[in-house]
């Protein structure tokens, strides 16, 4: 069973990192079909103050809400980060939810324009479950039919999801900002990947003006290290070049103790492949030929059974004497 980042601090860190205008940037150019970008101007992205939402939107532990411009008008994107261990069937129902309640808090508060239109919402769910995801993406499928003619009556509401998993097992995929880098490793496949990807953060995130969003990941890092070292622990880190020192270093170790486990384990194996040999051929000399069944109970004996049946082949008169 993989060890699991309690729910709370995974989802504190990832709200941490989507607070940061370059994370959502890199989120929309490089996640949603270029077509939609064109249409947006990303310089004016605005993070929604705490206070623009309601009790209920703002007890939505780990979400963002920004808004962005959209020729003269706001699109606003709702960014519902998920991590939990089982896909949830009624994500859709939830996402209607949450757009109603952020519509409602934008009525309450006059932000509505001079034409008293709801604006339009891009509700993003970043899914990082080992799972892959298998439930609807809108409300419609999860609503019975209902009898002819009622159909125009019944709610609908669509995500834009992101299967943080389907994108990790794409090799293929190009490298291009912090939002892929970061879920090659949330999915990572070795530790040399995870030595590339730190590289390139490092790379990215150079400048004082960077500053915030470095602390931001260094937080992550942190949270993520006991899934990556299960029941180890790890010294302050301080800034992201100590923590890419500390880890590939702790990769390396890791590595070489895992060699030495093997080379162990291939010692003990060989012993007990000679243990089982030399028992095989004392019974051979006893009884001659001896049935599959006995070798299939050779092939998987432990070393005291070995040693058991070893002494009872010089008194046995027959092979239930041995193996009785």
């Amino acid at each position: 069973m993989a060890f699991e980042v309690p729910m709370d601090e995974h989802d504190t860190s990832y709200k941490l990192l989507f607070s940061h205008d370059r994370m959502v940037r890199d989120l929309l150019t490089g996640f949603l079909p270029r077509e939609w970008i064109a249409a947006l101007d990303l310089g004016s992205l605005q993070k929604m103050n705490g206070s623009y939402v309601t009790d209920d939107l703002r007890g939505r532990h780990g979400d963002a809400i920004w808004r962005v411009r959209w020729g003269e008008e706001w699109l606003y994107v709702y960014l519902l980060l998920e991590f939990q261990s089982s896909v949830d069937r009624f994500m859709a129902l939830r996402i209607m939810v949450y757009t109603g309640l952020l519509h409602q808090d934008l009525i309450r508060r006059g932000e509505l324009g001079a034409e008293r239109r709801l604006p339009p919402v891009l509700p993003v769910v970043l899914y990082n479950g080992e799972r892959r995801w298998r439930a609807p993406t809108e409300v419609r499928p999860l609503i019975q039919a209902p009898p002819e003619g009622l159909e125009g009556f019944q709610p609908n509401q669509a995500f834009l999801l992101i299967d943080e998993g389907v994108y990790a097992s794409r090799p293929e995929e190009p490298l291009t900002n912090l939002v892929a880098a970061l879920f090659r490793l949330e999915h990572h496949r070795s530790s040399e990947e995870v030595a590339a990807l730190l590289q390139r953060l490092l790379k990215w995130l150079e400048g004082p003006e960077q500053a915030g969003l470095r602390r931001s990941y260094l937080v992550w890092l942190r949270r993520r290290l006991p899934r990556w070292f299960p029941g180890e622990t790890f010294p302050e880190m301080h800034d992201l070049q100590e923590a890419y020192e500390m880890i590939t270093n702790r990769f390396e170790e890791w590595k070489e103790r895992q060699r030495l486990v093997g080379v162990r384990q291939g010692v003990e194996q060989g012993r007990l492949d000679g243990e089982r040999a030399l028992v095989l051929r004392l019974i051979q000399r006893r009884f001659g030929e001896v049935p599959p069944s006995v070798h299939k109970r050779l092939q998987s004996a432990a070393q005291h059974q070995l040693e058991t049946w070893a002494d009872r082949v010089l008194d046995a008169d027959s092979l239930d004497d041995i193996f009785g």
